[in-house]
Order: C-alpha cells, then structure tokens, then sequence
C-alpha cells in the first residue's frame, strides 16, 4: 500500500507526496465522488498551504467549484460539509504524524467517509490512470468561507454544566489553539493555554498526545497549577487525551466509558473498538444500552456507525464520535463532555476508580517480517482449545472469562500490534510473554 491508505492518503512530503501529486490526487477525488462541488480545508502544516492550491489548481481545471474554509481543524471541516451543503470534503492534513507528512482525508456529502475499502483503493486506480472527469469546460470558481461562528455555535449544543473547573489544554501548536481560545473563552471557567500558537515546526513535540512522552508538559503543569484537568488535542483536533488532576494520563477507553455513562439512555447503540477495555462494554450495558464491537479506524467506525445507528463510539486511539455530530470524531465535544462530568462528579481520579477492574497492557508492536504468518500461528495455537473463543473481526482475537488478546496488523508497516487484558497481573504477564513468543516465531502453548 503506498500514500493511499486504509482510512486516508499520507505520506511523507516532497518525496511521497509534492504538489504535482496533489493536484492529480484531488482530481482523482473529486472524479471519484463525482461531485461538481466541493469543500476545502487545510492544516497548519508547512506543506499544507502549497498541497492546498495544489489542489485547488486540479480540481478548478477539471470544472469543479470549490469552497475554501481555510485552516481548520479536521472536526470542523467534517462540520462544514454538512453545514455548506457541499457535495464532498477534502482536508489536507496528516493529523498526528510528525511534520513531515502530509496528505487528505476525504468524505462524501455529509461527512460519510471513505476508507479503501469504500472509495480511496478506486481514487487509487483513477490517479495511477490519470483518468480524470472534465465536469466543465469553464474553470471551475472559488469561493470562501468562514465557519467559525457556526461551528461554535454547534460546539456549544453539547456543553453541559463545565462552571468553576481550571483546566490546562496543550494544543501542541496545531491548528486548535484559535479554537480552543474561542470556545473556552465563552465558558465559565479559567483555562491555562500550552502551546496555542500554530506552528507547522511543531517546536514543543510532537503532535501527537497518544505518545506519553509529549504529555510530559501538559502532566507537570497540571499538578503544578492544581487545575481539575489536562487536555490534549492532536495536530488536526479529532484526537483529543486527558490526565487527571495529579498529572496521570487516563486511559481513552476509561474515556469512553465515562462519556457513554454521560450519554447513552436505554435501547442506544455504542460502539467501542476491540482493544478496548471489558470495563466499556459492562459500563454501556449498565446504561441498557446496546454495546457493540468494531474494527479499529475512524472510516470504519464511522460507516459502522451509521449502519447501526449507534449513538456513540469511543477508539483506543483517542477519537470519540457522536451521532449529533453527523457521525463524526471531534476532541472537542469529548472535551466538553469530559468537563461537565469532572464538574459533576469531582476529581477525575476519584470518576475513574470504578473502572480499575482489570489489568491490561498498553498496545505493543512488533517488526516483523511476514504479518499473517503471525496471524496464522496465533489462530493455530488457541483454536479449538476448551473455554477458547476465536474471532477475526479485525486480526486475530482471543477470549475466555479469564483473559482476552487480539493480534491486529498494522495497515501501514511492517508491523504487528498486541492488546491484552486479564483478570490479574500474573496471567496478564503470561498472556502477553507467550504472545510474544509466537509472534517472534517462538510458539509456546498456554
């Protein structure tokens, strides 16, 4: 697979992806969705402005009109689609990644996503074959666009009870700090700024919260400060993390569990990804509600989404989304929501004590050199085995009442990732250490 990935197009710029790439890719997009309109935003980036009128350039010389909703974030480009009317949606944007990269994240009409499956692997066959539609023999005009207002006004639909709290948002100079700036400075609380300026060098770290060693920061100035909360966005504001009051990173499937106890009524449908934690699908069903499992990967929990109807879904990767969001991820409503319970409730180690059940690791990767051989000896090992249950919803995932473990591929690299949880640390370090042997070819039975 080269820039055209599962969920989106990326690669590293000039070399993977240049200007002349960026043309043709947003021509291969727009003759894809077949739309005569469509919406444009970009990121911080340094790359980004010339990937945009790259872009641009394609589309307009093809007939296309485009509306230019300038540097936003990711969630608020899913916003303007919907809001706009446009027929589709490109983001130039490489969202956590190092600044390096760059690329697009692309929608239909109403931020419906597209992941390989569903439309990037035929963009794919129209850019390596140049065969572009010519929708007009006009160029196509632009048109500008600024969605600030609405999309705050949109935001505040989902603020709940957030007075009195003091908080610390490090916004690793990515597109999010105007925003923030913007929203907070509407609510009753006081709100300590790291890192707010946008910055495509990423000067402080990288932009990507998932990473624990770029929350070092946001963790010191939240204990520092005596604030109820850290928060985290990524470089694009679709990723949001949290740490608590004492600087502890909380874990985005406790994240997910306490929004769906914020949310869900009975008879709603959530979805959780399956790395994530027994504790989520036991807190949905503790609303009533319908807890669902689903593949890793914002495309695909978005399209999941929306064929169920599910209220909510909550990544291990730290996107959250909202069926009142048109079924799109945005740190900031999670944020938000996040707020309000701290508000309610208290301290948020105190909120997140109850979900302490469990041991589990944090997801772990491998280099190796054949991916679904792994995936072939983990099936070997555990099928058939008493008490065993196997099944492939994405890579190999095993489960008994004791433990559970799923062997995934990575989409991108020659990489193989290990999630693991257990009902005590002892079978926890057995589950993960015969794991690894065979996923490094050393097969030992449990």
């Amino acid at each position: 697979m080269g820039i055209f990935k599962a969920y989106d197009i990326r690669g590293i710029y000039p070399e993977e992806i240049d200007a002349d790439k960026a043309n043709r890719i947003a021509k291969a997009i727009v003759t894809f969705l077949n739309a005569d309109t469509i919406v444009v935003g970009r990121d911080n980036r340094l790359s980004s402005e010339e990937l945009f009128e790259a872009a641009v350039k394609g589309v307009t010389e093809l007939g296309v009109n485009v509306i230019d909703i300038g540097v936003v974030s990711s969630p608020m480009s899913y916003f303007a689609v919907n809001h706009l009317k446009g027929k589709g949606l490109v983001c130039v944007t490489a969202s956590h990644n190092p600044k390096q990269y760059n690329g697009f994240k692309v929608t239909r009409e109403e931020a419906k996503p597209v992941s390989y499956e569903s439309g990037l692997q035929e963009m794919e066959k129209i850019y390596n074959g140049n065969q572009f539609k010519q929708f007009s023999n006009k160029t196509g005009s632009i048109r500008k666009e600024d969605v600030t207002e609405a999309y705050l006004r949109h935001l505040s639909e989902f603020v709940k009870g957030v007075a009195g709290l003091k908080v610390v948002v490090d916004c690793g100079n990515g597109v999010m700090g105007p925003i923030v700036d913007a929203m907070f400075s509407k609510l009753f609380i006081e709100y300590i700024p790291m890192y707010f300026e946008r910055d495509g060098n990423y000067p402080n770290h990288e932009p990507n919260p998932m990473k624990e060693e770029n929350l070092k920061g946001l963790q010191k100035r939240a204990r520092e400060t005596n604030a109820n909360l850290g928060i985290a966005f990524d470089g694009d504001g679709d990723r949001v993390v949290f740490v608590d009051e004492k600087g502890i990173t909380v874990p985005a499937d406790f994240v997910t569990a306490l929004i769906a106890m914020s949310i869900l009524k009975p008879e709603d449908i959530a979805l959780y990804d399956l790395r994530s934690s027994w504790v989520v699908k036991e807190t949905i069903e503790a609303m009533k509600a319908k807890a669902e499992m689903s593949k890793v990967g914002h495309s695909l929990i978005k399209e999941h989404m929306r064929r169920v109807n599910a209220v909510f879904a909550g990544e291990l990767s730290g996107h959250y989304y909202f069926k009142d969001n048109y079924y799109a991820d945005c740190g900031m409503i999670a944020a938000l929501m996040v707020m309000g319970l701290v508000s309610k409730k208290g301290k948020m180690s105190e909120i997140i004590k109850p979900l302490k059940k469990y041991f589990k690791i944090p997801e772990k990767n491998y280099e190796v050199e054949d991916k679904d051989a792994v995936l072939e000896r983990v099936e070997k090992e555990y099928a058939g085995k008493d008490g065993f249950k196997i099944f492939k919803l994405d890579g190999i995932s095993v489960e008994t009442d004791k433990f559970w473990l799923n062997v995934r591929k990575s989409n991108t690299e020659p990489i193989i990732r290990l999630n693991a949880e257990a009902k005590s640390n002892a079978l926890l370090q057995k589950v993960v250490q015969d794991a690894e042997r065979l996923i490094t070819q050393q097969s030992q039975s449990l």
